[in-house]
C-alpha cells in the first residue's frame, strides 16, 4: 500500500470509529471531539507522509539566509492584515506601527525579504480577524479542527476567511502563481515548527488534548492581549476594556522569524 493509500485508510477508519464525546472527561468546549479527532488523524497522516518530509528537505537543502528571507516576506505580508485588525480593534497606534513596518520593509527591505523595521525599533504585532471578533464580544463557539490548518474554533475559522481577503497574496494572478506562493508559505511555516512538533510528539501523552487545551488557552490569552480574566473554562469571552494598555500577547514586540 502506498503512503497516500495508508493516509486515506487511516483517516477513514478514524472517522468511522468516532463515537460521542461524552463522559466525565469530556471537554465542554469540544462537543465535536469525535469528528475533531478524526480530522486530526487525517492531518497527522498528511503531515507524516507529505508536509513534514517536504519541510525537512526545505530546511536541509535551502541555506539559512534564503529561509530567513522567505519567512520575512510572509511576515511582512501578515503585517498588512494585522494593521487592519489593530484598527478594527480600536488600537490605532499599533495599526500605524504595522503600516510603517510594511512601508519600510517593502521599500528598504527589498519587498519584505529583509526585516529592517524590527531593528529600527518598530515592534511586530500579530492580529487576526478571529481576535477582532473576540474583542467585539463574539463567542468562540465549539473547538474545531480544520483539515490542513489544524486547531481552530467556529469564530476563528470564520476570521480566517476575512484575513485571506485582506492578504495581498490572495490577489496574485494567474491563479497557479498564487497557488505556488501559498504552497511555499505552508512549507516555510511547517519548517519553522519542526522542532516544536518533535517536542510535542515526545512529551504529550494525548497529543490531541494537549494541542486543544493549549490552543484554547492561547487564543484566550491573545484576545485579551496577555491579560485574560480569571474564570473557569468558558468560551464566552467579553470585549477588552483597554485594548492599548497591555504590551503582552500578540501585541508584544516580536522578532522576525529566524531560520535554524
Amino acid at each position: 500500500m502506498s503512503p497516500f493509500q495508508r493516509l486515506i485508510a487511516a483517516s477513514v477508519a478514524a472517522l468511522a470509529l468516532a463515537g460521542c464525546a461524552t463522559g466525565p472527561n469530556a471537554n465542554p468546549a469540544d462537543p465535536l471531539e469525535p469528528f475533531n479527532r478524526g480530522v486530526t488523524t487525517f492531518n497527522d497522516n498528511l503531515d507524516k507522509y507529505a508536509l513534514k518530509p517536504v519541510a525537512e528537505t526545505y530546511q536541509d537543502y535551502f541555506p539559512s539566509p534564503v529561509r530567513a528571507a522567505v519567512g520575512n516576506f510572509f511576515s511582512n505580508v501578515s503585517d498588512v492584515y494585522s494593521a487592519a485588525n489593530n484598527l478594527l480593534q480600536g488600537k490605532p497606534s499599533r495599526a500605524v506601527e504595522d503600516t510603517m513596518r510594511v512601508a519600510i520593509n517593502s521599500v528598504l527591505g527589498i519587498g519584505g525579504l529583509i526585516d529592517i523595521a524590527t531593528p529600527a525599533g518598530l515592534p511586530k504585532y500579530k492580529e487576526d480577524f478571529g481576535q477582532t471578533l473576540g474583542v467585539w464580544g463574539v463567542p468562540s463557539g465549539p473547538y474545531l479542527v480544520l483539515p490542513l490548518f489544524g486547531p481552530s474554533n467556529v469564530r476563528d475559522a470564520s476570521g480566517m476567511v476575512v484575513d485571506r481577503f485582506m492578504d495581498p497574496t490572495f490577489y496574485i494572478a494567474p491563479w497557479y502563481a498564487g497557488l505556488s506562493v501559498s504552497a511555499v508559505r505552508v512549507v516555510d511555516g511547517r519548517a519553522q515548527l519542526l522542532g516544536a512538533s518533535n517536542l510535542i510528539e515526545a512529551a504529550a501523552l494525548d497529543k490531541y488534548a494537549f494541542l486543544r487545551d493549549s490552543y484554547l488557552q492561547r487564543r484566550q490569552y491573545l484576545i485579551y492581549d496577555g491579560n485574560p480574566p480569571s474564570q473557569d473554562d468558558d468560551d464566552q469571552e467579553q470585549p477588552r476594556k483597554s485594548p492599548e494598555q497591555s504590551p503582552d500577547g500578540d501585541g508584544a514586540p516580536e522578532a522576525a522569524p529566524k531560520a535554524s
